[in-house]
């Protein structure tokens, strides 16, 4: 049986999220968006194609009777995140005659969602779009909240737009094909969102660790909401990331870092543990953590499959790409920490020395 959860912007509904397990009720979707007469295109990457755009393709034909429905496939992969990969997408649309009533929906992980959400806002100053994605990452971090965006050069997402999806459709049957370091990539933010806001749910993640990684339906589906109740309460809370939602950049300043100085050789959710593990050391080092909570955390993190230290970090290359981190506010690093585990905070005062000493504590093999 699926779940349908509604996100609110001041009280007033914006969007569903629903959680599947198969492409049942899809079609009630599309009529609730009323799509019947749009025209809708298809937008997904080269690696997703060949597993599920026929099957899309057939359902918005078949099922959602749309006007017409037109497909664009992007080249896999985060070095295409680039703004000329967007203009691409703009001229498909022009030369098919999309018009400001017209649909993207977007299939894929997090890129694809970002960079479909990103062309929806801008194209004809804002059309709509809708999420399905097919990663665990994208399920339960990128396709909810409205953050779009495409990096600039190496710069992660720092060319971006609030734009928030019509829908969001999670069918947990897309995790099957989805390769196991990416599956396991995605409890980089799953498990951030029970550091920040939910102790239990943390707890509940460790102690149902086996099911998990039998991929259980029942199991990802309970995982999976639970997780995205944590961030739907905080985007309601600040659409715009001018205060909580900040929170949500927990592992994130210094994750982006290592992301850019290893050129994208880990896959996001890898980073993120990285940098969750240096906000846990410097969380520690002033008292706001046990050492015995940071060991724990790690241990979390290891058994799913996450990296707790890498070698060969430069510490100062590192320390650099934060300076530029679009979190950087007059000079200063917005800087997520933990005062126990399940309550974040945000601070500003985090040192140079301190950031230095979390990199250098990331070279340590545990």
């Amino acid at each position: 049986m699926g779940i349908i959860t509604t996100v609110h912007d001041k009280g007033k509904p914006i969007y569903d999220i629903s959680l599947e397990t198969g492409f049942d009720h899809f079609a009630n979707v599309c009529e609730t968006l009323k799509i019947k007469e749009r025209k809708v295109c298809l937008v997904t990457d080269s690696n997703v194609a060949n597993y599920h755009k026929e099957t899309l393709l057939k359902f918005l034909n078949d099922r959602c009777h749309c006007k017409t429905v037109n497909e664009f496939v992007f080249l896999a992969g985060e070095e295409n995140k680039q703004l000329d990969s967007i203009k691409q997408l703009y001229a498909y649309l022009i030369e098919e005659k999309f018009d400001r009533n017209d649909y993207l929906f977007a299939l894929g992980g997090g890129v694809i969602g970002d960079m479909t959400g990103f062309a929806a806002a801008t194209f004809l100053r804002g059309i709509s779009f809708v999420q399905i994605p097919t990663s665990l990452l994208a399920m339960a971090d990128s396709s909810i909240g409205g953050k779009t965006g495409v990096d600039f050069d190496s710069y992660k997402n720092m060319v971006g737009a609030f734009h928030q999806p019509k829908a969001v459709y999670i069918n947990v049957r897309l995790l099957d094909t989805l390769p196991e370091r990416e599956f396991y990539s995605g409890f980089g933010e799953i498990i951030k969102h029970g550091l920040i806001r939910d102790r239990e749910y943390y707890l509940w993640l460790k102690e149902n660790a086996e099911k998990i990684f039998l991929k259980d339906q029942e199991i990802l589906k309970e995982m999976i909401y639970r997780n995205n109740e944590v961030k739907r309460h905080i985007v309601e809370n600040d659409q715009k990331e001018q205060g909580e939602r900040v929170l949500l950049n927990f592992g994130h300043t210094l994750g982006h870092s290592i992301e850019k100085f290893l050129h994208f050789r880990l896959l996001h959710g890898e980073c993120v543990s990285l940098g969750m593990v240096g906000a846990a050391f410097i969380s520690a080092e002033r008292g706001l953590l046990s050492k015995e909570e940071l060991q724990d955390i790690k241990m979390a993190l290891k058994l799913y499959h996450l990296p707790v230290s890498y070698q060969g970090l430069d510490v100062e290359k590192v320390l650099e790409y934060m300076k530029n981190d679009k979190k950087m506010i007059a000079g200063k690093v917005k800087f997520i920490l933990l005062d126990g585990i399940g309550n974040a905070v945000i601070d500003k005062t985090v040192t140079e020395e301190e950031m230095k000493q979390a990199i250098q504590y990331l070279s340590i093999e545990d």
